[in-house]
């Protein structure tokens, strides 16, 4: 039985990739149920057909073999093959006596276009054949109008159509189904490759604050101690230890973040929490180290969602970063952290001019926050090419947060974003959130 039932499986595989070879069998197989058929006389009312009673006539025989023929056609040219089976069992019908079954032609071809149209097409195609056909064989037939053989014609070609139409009907909704499957399915791709994109931004995000910040710190503790490593060593082992400290700190965030791009399942996987406002002190005190002095202000640290906790520390790490490196000597920053109704501000300013012998306005910058401090006009943002302003904006507006950034009035600048405590991760930045900059009014 198992083998039975897979040759008919791949015969009817075979079939559905060779549509003509099945249209030809299909057209023969008619031709025989016809010339079967013909030799049938219809009953006198008393009595069942009888089979061999009479023998078709030469013209009914070659009616037959076009409309056969024309079937093999029956998928690329529905109407036509229609029009000629038509046109056939009506010359049968009104030449012959009695009529050979030449309609099975035409019951078929109005199937095939009932089956390949739409349904206005069929009632009007389906109507007009039946009728056309019907009439014929009442009028022109020896048997009364009412006879069974009259009324099985109707019946006939008016199922045809009705089978057709229900057969596009369900290959139509079948055809949708799949349709909205394949959709579904490339949504889903597109949305793990989205969120793959997302990730392998936040991690780049992470990597720029972590390795700018230390290696800043780095290079300024270092300087200190090869300025001072003659006339004051004790100074300059100082400067050492906090280059030693912060390497570690670096390379020990760097750990964590890497450790994000462990498959599931590897071993030492990071356990350490992501930072955030709970350790400001300590990455304060790291500036401080280095020679800024810097003021802090912070509330409800304890109590922000986890994403917004991180962001706000970043924001503030990169902010500090670019102060250190971009705003001179003798500089000061000011950070606060102010929780306003349901959202959250972190502002960072200082009061540098930006890097000694930089004019505003003219000088290389970066992408930094800092970069520009004292560059173009009041409001507007300096042209960057690096990625630390941009990153944090980014960050920010991927919570649903506005971030502005520019020079003070009377020098130095000033860093400003506004987080909501209930983040909305993966929202699409919105209009005027993602490039607002400027100081505002």
């Amino acid at each position: 039985m198992t083998t039975l039932s897979s040759g008919f499986a791949r015969a009817r595989h075979w079939l559905r990739g060779h549509p003509l070879a099945f249209d030809a069998a299909l057209a023969f197989g008619t031709l025989a149920a016809m010339i079967c058929g013909s030799f049938t006389a219809p009953g006198d009312g008393h009595g069942p057909p009888a089979f061999g009673a009479r023998t078709p006539e030469l013209f009914s025989v070659l009616l037959m073999t076009l409309s056969a023929a024309a079937l093999v056609l029956r998928r690329r040219r529905p109407m036509q093959v229609l029009a000629v089976t038509g046109a056939l069992s009506v010359v049968e019908y009104v030449l012959m006596e009695p009529p050979a079954p030449v309609v099975m032609g035409t019951v078929i071809a109005l199937y095939t276009v009932a089956s390949r149209t739409d349904r206005p097409t069929t009632w009007r195609v389906g109507l007009l054949t039946t009728v056309a056909v019907t009439a014929t064989a009442m009028l022109f037939g020896s048997t009364p109008w009412y006879s069974q053989e009259n009324f099985a014609v109707f019946a006939w070609t008016g199922l045809a159509g009705a089978a057709g139409d229900a057969v596009r009907s369900r290959r139509a909704f079948v055809d949708a189904i799949r349709e909205r499957a394949e959709r579904a399915e490339r949504t889903r791709e597109e949305e793990a490759r989205r969120r793959v994109a997302e990730e392998r931004l936040r991690i780049a995000r992470d990597l720029h604050d972590v390795v700018a910040h230390h290696i800043a710190l780095v290079n300024v503790q270092a300087g200190v101690a090869a300025h001072v490593m003659d006339k004051r060593p004790d100074q300059a082992k100082e400067a050492l230890a906090h280059v030693r400290d912060a390497s570690r700190s670096a390379l020990n965030e760097l750990r964590v973040t890497v450790g994000l791009l462990r498959q599931q399942g590897d071993p030492e996987a990071p356990t350490e929490p992501a930072p955030g406002l709970a350790v400001l002190g300590e990455l304060v005190d790291t500036f401080r180290n280095a020679g800024l002095p810097v003021e802090v202000a912070c509330a409800d640290r304890d109590r922000l969602p986890a994403a917004v906790d991180l962001a706000a520390y970043r924001v503030i790490q990169e902010a500090l970063t670019n102060v250190r490196k971009h705003a001179g000597a003798a500089v000061r920053a000011e950070v606060s952290v102010v929780r306003v109704g349901a959202t959250v501000e972190v502002t960072v300013l200082d009061n540098g001019r930006g890097s000694a012998g930089r004019r505003p306005g003219t000088g290389p910058v970066g992408g930094d926050a800092h970069a520009g401090a004292g560059a173009g006009v009041y409001g507007e943002e300096p042209e960057s090419g690096g990625h630390g302003l941009v990153g944090m904006r980014e960050r920010v507006t991927a919570l649903g947060g506005a971030l502005t950034a520019g020079p003070r009035y009377g020098g130095g600048f000033r860093v400003h974003a506004i987080l909501p405590v209930e983040a909305r991760t993966g929202e699409p930045e919105r209009p005027g959130t993602a490039g607002g900059t400027g100081i505002r009014r």
